[in-house]
C-alpha cells in the first residue's frame, strides 16, 4: 500500500498535481470524477437497500466503514483518515488539525451528541437543531482527503434514523449547502464550532416518515 504522508502523495506525479491516485488507473481528473460519482452512488445505493451492511455506532469508525463501503473501488485510502491538514475557500480558517487529535476529538463530540439526542421525541424545531450540531463537528472534522460530504450525508442519515424524520438533500441547493457548511466552522483560534448557519437547513430538509423511526432499546 502507498504510504500517503504528504500532500503530493495523494496525486499522480505531475505539474499540476491534479489527479488523485485511484484504483482504475484513470489520470483524467474530470474522467476520474464521473467514475468516482458513478461507483459511490452505486454503493449507496447498496447501502440504502441493506442498512445492516454498517453498525450504527456513530463513531469515528462508523464514518470510516461509510467512507471506506462507498470509495473501496475507487481509492486506496477509503477509509483511512487524511494525513495532512486541509481548508476550502469561504472558510474562516481550515478543518481540524492533523497533527493535535482535533479529528478525532471532533468526532468524539459527534459520537456524544449523536447518542445523547432524544431523537424520536424531537419535533422539527429541535430536530434542526440537534441534527446541525452533529452535522458541524463532522464536517470539521472532514476526516477524509475526499469524499467527506457524500459519506457525512450517509452518516447524517443513519444518525436520523432515530427520530421522525428523514432527509432530503435535494431540498437544498449545492450553494446554499455549503455556504452552511462553511459558516459553521469555529471563529479563527477557537474549537467550538458555530452551527446557527445550519439549522435552517436541517430543518427545512427534514421530512417526515411514512414508516417508524429505529428506536433505540435502552432506558431513556
Amino acid at each position: 500500500m502507498t504510504d500517503f504522508d504528504t500532500w503530493e502523495s495523494y496525486f499522480y506525479p505531475t505539474p499540476d498535481n491534479a489527479t488523485l491516485r485511484n484504483l482504475l488507473g484513470e489520470r483524467d481528473p474530470a474522467v476520474l470524477a464521473q467514475k468516482e460519482h458513478a461507483r459511490a452512488a452505486w454503493r449507496q445505493r447498496q447501502l440504502n437497500a441493506d442498512p445492516s451492511l454498517i453498525a450504527p455506532t456513530y463513531d469515528a469508525e462508523h464514518l470510516r466503514a461509510i467512507h471506506r463501503y462507498l470509495f473501496q473501488d475507487v481509492y486506496e485510502w477509503a477509509g483511512e483518515c487524511r494525513t495532512q491538514n486541509m481548508s476550502k475557500p469561504g472558510m474562516a480558517g481550515s478543518f481540524a488539525e492533523v497533527k493535535t487529535g482535533a479529528v478525532d476529538r471532533y468526532l468524539g463530540d459527534a459520537q456524544r451528541l449523536a447518542q445523547q439526542a432524544v431523537w424520536e421525541r424531537l419535533d422539527r424545531e429541535q430536530f434542526g437543531a440537534a441534527a446541525a450540531a452533529v452535522f458541524a463537528h463532522v464536517n470539521q472534522a472532514h476526516p477524509f482527503r475526499e469524499g467527506n460530504g457524500r459519506c457525512s450525508k450517509v452518516f447524517m442519515e443513519h444518525v436520523t434514523q432515530q427520530s421522525r424524520f428523514t432527509l432530503d438533500f435535494a431540498r437544498v441547493s449545492p450553494r446554499v449547502w455549503n455556504q452552511a457548511s462553511a459558516l459553521s466552522g469555529p471563529d479563527l483560534g477557537k474549537y467550538e464550532v458555530v452551527a446557527d448557519s445550519l439549522v435552517p437547513v436541517f430543518r427545512h430538509i427534514a421530512v417526515e416518515r411514512s414508516w417508524p423511526a429505529t428506536v433505540r432499546t435502552e432506558e431513556r
